[in-house]
């Protein structure tokens, strides 16, 4: 979350409400109407009034509530989804692991050329070249998220097995080996690695966010244009 100098807010955007909040860390939080242009947001941003000594950095400034505004941007590029962690780190290697995707009796997939993609705070997971895939067995969905470090990602129905398996048809440049592979959820479907079962640990499960703020396809993905 981004805090700004007050002094450094455009003059007559910001009108303090009579709402106010307690965080449990930073104390007494004040709220704002954001004003700009024929626009306005209530509990667009807030103020915390009382920082304890460790936040102090804090003191003065406004955050502004990401869903209330129209749009972020670091330097002269729109952020999308969320802004990004400079803690949070992914790295995809090449295998040559024996992955089985199965559904029910069906052999989904099953690939000796996989590549695994190591994100901070989520379990492994592999991807998956169309040509070692039954794609008879993808059903494709309409339903999309939005990742801010991989971009838009698109899933399908194996079956039954609603949502079981997703990829990123056009990647961030960053990550564009995961591109056009699949990777299949083995909360949903068998996933075997080696012939060992694969399984997701408590909280290793990622909680998709769909499109921020009803963006279409073309803002999307203009990061890797």
């Amino acid at each position: 979350m981004a805090y700004f100098r007050e002094t450094d807010v455009s003059p007559g955007t910001l009108e303090r409400t009579d709402h106010i909040t307690r965080h449990p860390d930073l104390g007494l939080t004040s709220w704002y109407t954001v004003h700009g242009g024929d626009k306005s947001a209530v509990r667009g941003a807030w103020q915390h009034t009382d920082v304890p000594t460790y936040a102090h950095e804090l003191k003065g400034r406004v955050a502004f509530a990401w869903p209330a505004m129209d749009a972020f941007y670091e330097e002269d590029e729109r952020i999308v989804g969320h802004a990004a962690d400079n803690y949070h780190r992914i790295d995809i290697r090449q295998s040559s692991r024996n992955l089985v995707v199965r559904h029910r009796d069906r052999v989904i997939a099953d690939t000796k050329r996989p590549v695994v993609l190591y994100e901070s705070g989520f379990a492994p997971r592999w991807y998956v070249l169309r040509a070692d895939i039954d794609e008879c067995g993808l059903a494709p969905v309409e339903h999309q998220t939005f990742c801010p470090y991989k971009g838009l990602c698109s899933y399908y129905d194996i079956g039954d097995a609603r949502l079981g398996a997703w990829s990123y048809r056009d990647a961030y440049a960053e990550v564009h080996r995961i591109s056009d592979r699949v990777s299949f959820e083995p909360d949903i479907v068998s996933v075997q690695l080696d012939g060992a079962q694969i399984r997701l640990e408590p909280g290793q499960t990622v909680v998709p966010h769909g499109p921020d703020r009803d963006l279409d396809v073309p803002v999307a993905t203009a990061k890797q244009n």
